[in-house]
């Protein structure tokens, strides 16, 4: 239906900036003071690439609401995509940060806490052994290179689509079947694709034939695609890929920065997934900087060998900011506090009700849409049926839809997730906020089947 209406998009699309710019003059004024003492206009880029015509400068979130500096509020089910994904200002957590910066926020040393969050990570995941690092990113730095020094094998192999943060290796994707380094990669001197290869999520045959030359240290992913649209897996995929992974050799690191939204143990311990590395950054320290990455005891002794072969020397892993006392007190008030079994019941009861709701939208205006969801993690997608790989997302991926649907809930006090539609239930999400969601979107399509 969208995709034969661009005109009256681009109708739609005026509008909707001209009413922003008018509701939001603390905004735009910012902005503009911003632009003078920040490249682009804002502290980081991404900043920027919301729907709106400038950024929302933000005075303050409490719960699953965000107050900005114009006085306008809005329901959140973007949570600073993810990091606030168990609410803003959580009192815990306050807290424990409170506390402890009083008492120094880091020493290159552990603390009494420390003890404490390694015994609550290995109690929720299952894995035994854990590490620390300042973002998912560095995280997922490690783990690849670890992976490479405990198996003396070079290529690591990611899904097309995926996005594992500013890993470089994961910035390979298929074009025409052929892989290439990610258009817009900045600054890129080597080859990526020299060291990396990539299938399509879901094809297990591509999958066994990439892993087939015996030389792929890691196969990194996320067990629930959610960076170009959400893609979930086909029944089977998951024991398959375990299985093809051992047979090859081969260790499987699993992101659960995001869909930590499926369960208080992830999807792994949701679905009796047993990789060999886990990877947990943002919500784990409830928006504090931090990130977690586990390895079997298997793992761990591998690595202690590899150590010993390379011999003494820096290893090139960590920063001093990893692990330090306040992100651990973050870390020890998230684990014991927050992400309970209660949180979690609440967050997927209201994601139970978005599902609902966005699906009846669908169905009494004959829309040729969809959501998919993964727990507290839903997404609309302007397909039917939802894609199962990156390809086919990227043919139906209509980013001047995606730009109206976000700018008409921002003018309407809803805030999701940018880039696509991806929405968030907190446990301090209520009813009402979900039921005001839905009739925004009903609203946008309304207004799109009534051009």
């Amino acid at each position: 239906m969208i995709a034969k209406l661009s005109r009256s998009l681009d109708t739609l699309l005026a509008d909707e900036r001209a009413r922003f710019l008018a509701e939001h003059p603390r905004s735009v004024a910012m902005a503009k003071a911003a632009a003078g003492v920040w490249r682009g206009g804002a502290p980081m880029h991404w900043m920027n690439d919301w729907a709106s015509p400038s950024p929302i400068f933000v005075a303050q979130g409490v719960g699953a609401q965000v107050t900005d500096v114009d006085g306008k509020l809005y329901d959140d089910f973007c949570l600073g995509d993810t990091p606030a994904m168990f609410g803003h200002g959580d009192a815990s957590v306050a807290a424990a940060v409170a506390d402890q910066i009083k008492r120094g926020a880091g020493f290159m040393l552990p603390t009494a806490s420390a003890v404490i969050v390694g015994k609550l990570l290995a109690e929720r995941f299952g894995l035994p052994l854990w590490q620390t690092a300042t973002t998912a990113s560095d995280a997922n730095r490690a783990a690849i290179r670890w992976a490479r020094a405990v198996t003396q094998r070079p290529v690591v192999l990611v899904f097309d689509g995926c996005y594992h943060g500013m890993v470089e290796d994961a910035f390979v994707a298929l074009k025409d079947g052929t892989a290439v380094m990610k258009p817009g990669l900045l600054g890129q001197v080597h080859d990526l694709t020299a060291t990396t290869r990539v299938v399509p999520f879901n094809d297990l045959e591509a999958l066994e034939a990439a892993l087939a030359p015996g030389d792929v240290a890691a196969v990194l992913a996320e067990p629930v695609m959610t960076n170009c649209g959400m893609i979930l897996p086909e029944p089977g995929f998951h024991d398959a890929l375990r299985k093809l992974t051992r047979d090859a050799g081969t260790l499987l690191i699993l992101d659960e920065t995001h869909t930590i939204s499926t369960g208080p143990g992830g999807y792994t311990r949701t679905f009796d997934l047993t990789p060999d590395v886990f990877v947990l950054g943002k919500a784990v320290a409830g928006g504090v900087p931090a990130a977690v990455w586990g390895v079997t005891a298997e793992l761990s002794t591998r690595m202690d060998e590899a150590r010993l072969r390379i011999g003494p020397g820096q290893s090139g892993i960590g920063t001093t900011l990893s692990g330090n006392a306040l992100a651990m007190a973050a870390m020890r008030a998230m684990l014991s506090e927050v992400m309970t079994d209660a949180a979690y019941t609440w967050m997927l009861t209201g994601a139970d009700r978005l599902v609902a709701g966005l699906k009846a939208v669908i169905a009494a205006r004959k829309l040729p849409w969809s959501v998919a969801h993964v727990g507290a993690r839903v997404e609309l997608v302007f397909a039917n049926p939802p894609p199962k790989n990156a390809a086919e997302m990227r043919k139906v991926l209509d980013r001047e839809a995606v730009e109206a649907l976000h700018l008409w809930l921002i003018n309407r006090g809803v805030l999701i997730a940018p880039f696509h539609n991806m929405m968030l239930v907190s446990p301090v999400t209520d009813g009402a906020a979900i039921d005001r969601l839905v009739a925004a979107v009903d609203g946008f399509a309304a207004a799109m089947g009534d051009a």
